[in-house]
Order: structure tokens, then sequence, then C-alpha cells
């Protein structure tokens, strides 16, 4: 006769990560106490208490003394790279943001995109075109799908007013991503969308993001002369 299963502090970590990714637990949402996990996990609470502080340092919970565990509202894989937040990185410089909406549909993916996200055959998403400025300038461009299958909720999102970006960071966690960076000329869109000389040399961020196997969006970001990515580890 085998004995109860003993939870490693791993196990502990795992069961509450996805709890957080599945939105059981949702940003900002307070988590219930270390003992209380601990007796619904049959484990200890000293386990409880490392796989918190291993949660805690990956940026997916902030805990507090006297005012307990909550998700953070800005979930993030900080062992890799922080998926910024374009208002807070324009307000950081000391600039007024200000967005844009041109386009918002729902859409076949098209080859490309079905490629991009590993699907089997093309599905229907949303189709997302902002801009987003600095100081009334361009600053980056974003042509955006995003699964409603993973992400259903952003359909009732007044996408005029808060951008995709700033919702997804907030309220979809990942588990896994991709990014590419690279260089193009500007073409004669770009050079319309960001009012920069066609030619002018422009960074391109390329991000996609899943839960387990199944896509939540890819974006393709143009940004304007100058721009700068910076990914900073925690300590």
């Amino acid at each position: 006769m085998s004995g109860p299963i003993r939870r490693s502090w791993k196990d502990v970590r795992d069961h509450i990560h996805r709890r957080v990714l599945d939105g059981t637990y949702r940003p900002g949402d307070k988590l219930p106490r270390d003992e209380d996990i601990a007796e619904t996990l049959g484990c200890a609470r000293s386990t409880v208490q490392r796989a918190m502080q291993d949660l805690s340092d990956a940026g997916i919970v902030e805990r507090k003394r006297k005012g307990g565990t909550h998700v953070r509202v800005d979930p993030v894989s900080r062992a890799t790279l922080d998926i910024p937040i374009t208002r807070r990185e324009v307000e950081a410089r000391g600039a007024t943001y200000s967005y844009h909406l041109a386009q918002r549909r729902l859409a076949q993916t098209p080859r490309s995109i079905v490629t991009t996200l590993a699907l089997s055959a093309p599905e229907e998403m949303l189709h997302v075109q902002a801009l987003h400025l600095s100081d009334r300038r361009p600053y980056i461009y974003e042509d955006r799908w995003v699964s409603t299958r993973t992400a259903p909720e952003i359909l009732d999102v007044d996408l005029s007013r808060f951008s995709a970006n700033e919702w997804l960071v907030r309220n979809k966690p990942y588990s896994r991503y991709d990014l590419r960076l690279y260089a193009i000329a500007a073409e004669a869109a770009e050079a319309v969308q960001l009012d920069v000389e066609q030619g002018a040399a422009l960074l391109v961020i390329e991000r996609t993001t899943w839960i387990g196997d199944l896509p939540i969006t890819t974006v393709r970001s143009v940004t304007t002369p100058g721009y700068q990515l910076l990914a900073q580890n925690g300590e």
C-alpha cells in the first residue's frame, strides 16, 4: 500500500504557476495563506514558502509582510525578457504617451501568421493595427494578431482607448515566447506610418507568445529611428 504523495517545493510552485496561467488567479488577486495552501496540497508550510519565494523571484507574485501574497499586476518571466508596456516605456522617458487605433477586425490568419503561430490551418483571429506616440510623434507602429481562443476577453476591450499591448501584458501571462530583432529600410508604407524618410533605418521587433501549445498573440512592431530596446535580468 503506497503512502501519501510527498510534494516538493517545485511541485507546489508549478501548481500555483499553472493557476496563474489559466486565469484561476488573475493579476492583482490575493492568494490563499501559505498555511492554507500547505493544508490543501498536503505539504509543509516551509515547502509552500520556498515555492512562493521562487515565484516572487521570477516576478510572478509579490509578497509583502502582513499584506499576503498577490499575483503581480504585470506578471512577467524575469529570467528571460520583460515584455514592456509601451505607455510606461514612453512615460519613463519623460514624454507624453498617446495612442491611435488604425484597425480592429476579425479575420482569417494569412499563411505567414499560420507559420509563425505553428497552426495546423488558418483560423479566425483579431487583427489589430495601432500607432503608439511619444509627445504626439510616432514611436512604434504595431501589427498584431490575437487568438480569440486563448484571449476571448479582448473582444470586449475598447481598443480605441486601451492598447492591446497593455491589456495582454496585464491579463495574459505566457509560458513561452519567440523574439526576433532585425533592421529594415523604411518602404513607403512604414515611412508614412512613422513619418520618416523613405529608406530610413528602422528596428523591427517580432514577438510571439504561447500558453502551453496554444498561441496568445504575435506582433510585428516597427520602431522609429533611435529606438532602444533594454533587456535586464532581475537580481
